[in-house]
């Protein structure tokens, strides 16, 4: 994989836009689109699995369920969610004037929302916004950062990824800072690619990236009602790569869009790998990290960069034999590489782990089988907690 330009525009037969449409209270950017311009089309989604979703989510699972999405389209400003029927008609009158605009049929766009949850959406900024991002589509970098850039809520910065595979390419942008504890998808992301797939091909792949990237992205534990990953593909390289080799690529570019949510997390000032190694099988070890990353204690103790280990295996023990079976006698832990634990017991004197670099990596060994999996965290900062105390106010 090689690196090259940025964001959704990358890929051939992609353009998109990012324009202020007044949606947001503080101004800047606040609605991008997302076009496929190639000869080809095919589309895939995976969405949150919270029983409470908004809107966007209802219809664009509903377009992708029907037919095959050509255009995107995502405002930041408002959630959409918990809207009733009003929010719902918001979110298909989005689809529709982005269908006119684009000259497509409201089924052929997809619709996502990020913001406060339970308040209706201005239409009269919404829809003529769509329009003047319409007016301003282009196929450069300047048009993929400011796409990026118009999805941020409290996002610092803009979050794209792209990578070249043998005569094709894949491109994406993101944004999340909180609220990252995915259910099938995290967060909003628009994922591009000029390879010629069917949307079954788009899916399989989709699903298999999102498993082990997003899906191990688990900032705070706190679910969203919007979270939505789609891929559109043009065809415009003209070239139908591996299936295997197109999934892995697919993957390389979720995880770096998934680091990148963790760095930006909300207040954090350390990214978390907790890995989890010797488990009886993937689905086992992913539940143990799980456990680990989501301990507000284990979180606020690396915000200090204390090495408690014992908050650590505290939280392994809490998942059920029947969902990770292992004898607790033989856990190891180790952090930054120093074993500070050995078979449930006192290890490497704690004094030697350093904690001070904004990265930390958390092993468990089970050492109850072969299989192992890693979930990507943050610490628990009085930042985060600043952050989430006003945000509606």
């Amino acid at each position: 994989m090689t690196a090259l330009a940025v964001g959704v525009t990358a890929p051939r037969g992609f353009a998109a836009s990012g324009v202020e449409a007044g949606l947001k209270q503080h101004g800047g950017r606040d609605l991008a689109l997302v076009v496929n311009r190639g000869p080809r089309a095919a589309s895939a989604g995976v969405f949150t699995s919270n029983r409470v979703v908004a809107a966007p989510v209802t219809l664009t699972r509903s377009h992708l369920a029907a037919g095959t999405l050509r255009a995107v389209v995502l405002n930041s400003g408002g959630a959409n969610a918990c809207t009733g029927r009003p929010g719902a008609r918001d979110a298909q009158a989005t689809a529709a004037r982005a269908a006119a605009a684009l000259g497509l049929e409201p089924g052929q766009v997809g619709v996502c929302s990020t913001g406060l949850i339970g308040q209706r959406l201005p239409l009269d900024l919404l829809l003529p916004g769509i329009d003047q991002a319409a007016a301003a589509l282009e196929e450069d970098d300047e048009a993929a950062l400011a796409a990026a850039d118009a999805i941020r809520t409290t996002d610092t910065v803009p979050k794209t990824a792209v990578a070249t595979g043998d005569g094709w390419s894949i491109g994406g942008m993101a944004k999340g800072a909180g609220m990252l504890a995915p259910g099938l998808a995290t967060m909003l992301c628009v994922l591009t690619t000029d390879a010629v797939l069917d949307d079954a091909g788009a899916a399989s792949a989709l699903e298999e990236a999102v498993r082990t990237t997003f899906n191990r992205t688990d900032s705070d534990g706190c679910m969203s009602t919007n979270d939505s990953v789609i891929l559109l593909s043009s065809g415009a390289s003209g070239t139908a790569p591996d299936p295997a080799a197109f999934t892995e690529a697919l993957r390389e570019i979720c995880a770096r869009l998934a680091r990148q949510l963790i760095a930006d997390a909300e207040g954090a000032t350390h990214d978390i790998a907790v890995t989890v190694a010797g488990a009886s099988d993937e689905a086992a070890a992913e539940a143990v990290a799980r456990a680990v990353a989501r301990s507000n204690l284990f979180k606020a103790a690396v915000f200090g960069n204390d090495p408690n280990w014992g908050r650590v295996v505290a939280e392994v023990g809490t998942v059920p034999a029947e969902v990770a079976p292992f004898d607790p006698s033989q856990l190891d832990v180790s952090i930054n590489g120093v074993m500070v634990c050995r078979q449930e017991g006192v290890g490497e004197p704690r004094e030697r782990v350093d904690m001070t670099a904004r990265e930390v990596r958390v092993l468990v060994d089970l050492h109850a089988g072969e299989a192992r999996a890693t979930v990507w965290t943050n610490d628990l900062t009085h930042g985060y907690i600043h952050e989430n105390s006003a945000y509606s106010s």
